[in-house]
């Protein structure tokens, strides 16, 4: 795992350019990433850089960049690739030499042999930047599932990418803009969804895709992979499916703990990172190393049950209880995240990863788990509603019209009224319906709070993102589920983790997402993974044997933080300082009047604001950061001043 930089000068660019100084310092901004070694190659206006976390093959022959031996190929790589072995062995068969003990070596030369069709052989995950000399391309590239980052900017004919956005503006001359449309969908979905980001002129690279870029400027984007739809799903005797769920499950784990450095496991007390530690159980001959986080409010401490787990494989077991501390953590959450972040799972992630790094290099985790087999409460409530997905969507469609023709006298009766209600509700789409589920700022709270900066976005909804996915599902449930896997999961749920664990020098591998296993889930219906209303029903059904009944059937408390009591209480004063300065309120973005009304009725138990508090929190955090400032803060700063 580590971090990745570089530059690609077109023919339309300044040639005076220093590029060895710029990709130095792009460098050197994630240098957290990978902090055992760093490189630099630079060649024809092709810049390349890398930050080393050294996980197999700890020799300097796993330097990067990598050059293949014609000199024709130079990559740099961030992931980790399970299959390398396998590539590694054919391509020998072809006559290919190595030097090293990498998977880097087995991308390069795998490259150099088979072109772009060499990112469907990868069973991993990865970012990578090649520059092939041969047709005189950059090609930039995701994993399926997006565990890795990529971002990348143009500025003044010269193409930057990097790992972290602060790659991109460690490049002095880089505009650093906001994104009002970004903001507006952060404030809806709690992170900003590819391929925006907070920044204007930057964008993420989607997942399951490759870039290629040529010397005149000219660039593509295309998909490589995606998963059988919801539509292909069939049913199938659960016994069949409970075996070949743990027989996926035990090679995903198995292939993950390839390391040639210390190795062990985030254990929430949850099913799925529950499920991984038995798993790992199977297959390490020594004790496993397992790391827990913990909150004195008892509603949201999982502890309990990760102790009971690892009692029972005997783990070598740490704990660390969070209590909120804003001067110290967020002015580091808002760095590294590097741009808008209000999943408050952010913060007892950073503190884990931090735990867990005195003692591994390697943790895998649970990720995954509530997507792929519909885990989440959320999904329960989809089903209570799944009704409606079975009327034809023209006739749902007809509802307003129906409404409209009501006479209004009828408001007066108890029944139109609530067949009006009722008639308004079916006809509205599948990501309204689905909005009170996951969206922090609903579209009514938007029209009261928003600023005249943000009005003009109120004429679209974030929430039209999620659509498309539910239009590609025959059910409501399958389509939440679906949407989710292409937008919570990696551009929420797998930043989180990729941040939090890389701002520690840390590696996190997910064993379900695996891309077989997930393939495989995908072909289960919903009416499988959710049974008389128990979420996860396959999982874990077929993991009875390996897990206590108390662990597998516990109700599910997910990755939960107390920030609402945090807001009464301890972070009470810091955030209307923050939220009422001067500099806030001069943003233009959410009205200072509706923000006090938030706060006030927030503390004073009227209504609970605590996700939107935070998400604005966050969000003036960052323009502190990254936005007020006349230079890019390439380093850390150890606090925020408040008001002003």
């Amino acid at each position: 795992m580590c971090g990745i930089a570089g530059a690609l000068v077109t023919h339309s660019s300044d040639s005076s350019i220093d590029l060895v100084s710029l990709v130095e310092r792009m460098v050197h901004a994630i240098h957290h990433r990978g902090p055992d070694n760093n490189g630099v190659h630079v060649k024809s206006g092709v810049g390349l850089g890398h930050a080393r976390l050294s996980v197999i093959d700890l020799t300097e022959a796993g330097h990067q960049p990598m050059i293949t031996s014609d000199d024709q190929v130079r990559l740099v790589f961030n992931g980790e690739i399970y299959n390398f072995k396998e590539l590694r062995t054919e391509l020998a068969r072809e006559g290919y030499h190595f030097r090293s003990h990498t998977d880097t070596e087995v991308i390069l030369n795998g490259y150099h042999r088979w072109g772009i069709e060499i990112f469907t052989r990868l069973r991993g995950m990865f970012a990578i930047a090649i520059w092939d000399g041969r047709s005189d391309e950059l090609i930039l590239a995701r994993d399926r599932v997006g565990k890795k980052p990529l971002f990348y900017a143009w500025h003044e004919g010269v193409l930057l990418f990097g790992s972290e956005i602060k790659a991109i503006l460690a490049c002095e001359r880089f505009s650093r803009k906001p994104d009002l449309e970004a903001i507006h969908h952060y404030l809806s979905l709690q992170y900003v969804p590819a391929p925006w980001s907070a920044f204007q002129g930057i964008n993420k690279l989607p997942q399951a895709s490759y870039m290629v870029v040529s010397r005149k400027g000219i660039s593509s984007v295309k998909r490589y992979w995606q998963l059988p739809p919801p539509s292909e799903a069939r049913h199938r005797p659960i016994q069949e499916l409970q075996e070949e769920l743990i027989t996926l499950i035990d090679e995903s784990v198995r292939l993950r703990m390839t390391s040639d450095v210390p190795l062990g496991a985030f254990l929430s007390g949850g099913v799925d990172s529950s499920a991984v530690v038995a798993m790992m159980a199977r297959h390490s001959s020594g004790r496993i190393k397992t790391f827990c986080i913990g909150f004195d409010e008892a509603e949201y401490d999982e502890r309990a049950y990760a102790r009971i787990v690892a009692e029972r494989y005997d783990t070598d077991h740490h704990e660390m209880v969070v209590r909120p501390n804003a001067v110290d953590i967020l002015p580091k959450l808002i760095w590294h995240y590097n741009e808008p972040f209000a999943d408050p799972s952010a913060v007892p992630t950073y503190y884990v990863s931090e735990i867990a790094r005195r003692h591994v290099t390697v943790v895998l985790n649970g990720d995954g788990g509530d997507e792929n087999f519909l885990g989440y409460s959320r999904y329960k409530q989809c089903l209570q509603t799944e009704w409606i997905s079975r009327i034809p969507r023209a006739l749902r469609r007809l509802s307003p019209q129906l409404t409209n023709s009501m006479p209004v006298c009828w408001e007066r009766y108890r029944i139109p009224r609530i067949t009006r209600r009722w008639l308004n509700y079916i006809s509205e789409k599948d990501s309204r319906r689905y909005a009170p589920s996951i969206a922090y700022f609903h579209e009514q709270d938007k029209v009261a709070g928003y600023d005249e900066n943000l009005t003009p976005y109120l004429s679209f909804s974030s929430l039209d993102i999620l659509e498309r996915y539910f239009s590609e599902s025959p059910s409501y449930v399958g389509g939440a589920a679906w949407a989710d896997i292409h937008t919570y999961l990696p551009d929420d749920l797998l930043v989180k983790v990729d941040i939090a664990s890389m701002a520690h020098g840390l590696e996190a591998r997910s064993p379900l997402l695996d891309h077989s296993l997930m393939e495989w889930a995908a072909q289960i219906p919903p009416s499988q993974k959710i049974v008389n209303g128990e979420t996860k029903n396959i999982l874990k059904s077929a993991m009875k044997p390996y897990l206590p009944h108390d662990v597998l059937y516990r109700p599910k408390m997910g990755f939960g933080v107390p920030i609402d009591r945090w807001l009464r209480a301890e972070l009470k004063e810091f955030a209307y300082d923050t939220l009422l300065s001067l500099k806030a309120s001069q943003r233009g973005l959410v009205k200072t009047s509706y923000v006090k009304n938030m706060l006030d009725e927030h503390c004073s138990g009227v209504r609970l604001h605590h996700t939107r508090l935070w998400a604005l929190l966050i969000l003036e955090l960052w323009f502190q950061m990254w936005i007020d400032p006349t230079t890019a803060p390439l380093e850390p700063p150890s606090s925020f001043s408040r008001g002003g």
